[in-house]
């Protein structure tokens, strides 16, 4: 499960996410560690779409942070139910370290796929 190289040469979709994971970054990295703290779920996941979608909650609209994705929260257990993960334990071992990285699920027509964006040096 490693960033998957589509993305990487598309730039269409890895530009934009990565401009505005420069604004949401914090909020999410927060988010992930309340997540771990109260004890929901040790794989946090932050879907993201330019339109609505029904996986998760919303945490970011695209209007309140003047951003162009919308950001949703959620983790394994939901992604397991709908059968998005098959194999729970390859995802576990592939997951990065969510103090670090932060592992968002890219929902577009024509590219779905997880991603782990490395979250910004705090100074």
């Amino acid at each position: 499960m490693q960033n998957d190289p589509e993305l990487n040469q598309n730039g269409k979709y890895l530009g934009t996410i990565t401009k505005d994971f420069v604004v949401v970054a914090d909020t999410l990295k927060e988010a992930a560690y309340q997540v771990k703290k109260r004890g929901f779920s040790e794989f946090p996941i932050f879907p993201i779409a330019k339109t609505e979608i029904p996986i998760g909650q919303k945490l970011i609209g695209k209007e309140d942070m003047a951003v162009n994705w919308n950001y949703y929260i959620t983790y394994i257990d939901e992604f397991v139910q709908r059968q998005l993960i098959e194999n729970e334990e390859a995802f576990k071992q592939a997951y990065k370290n969510p103090d670090e990285f932060c592992c968002l699920f890219v929902v577009e027509p024509d590219f779905t796929n997880f991603l782990f964006v490395p979250y910004p040096e705090e100074e």
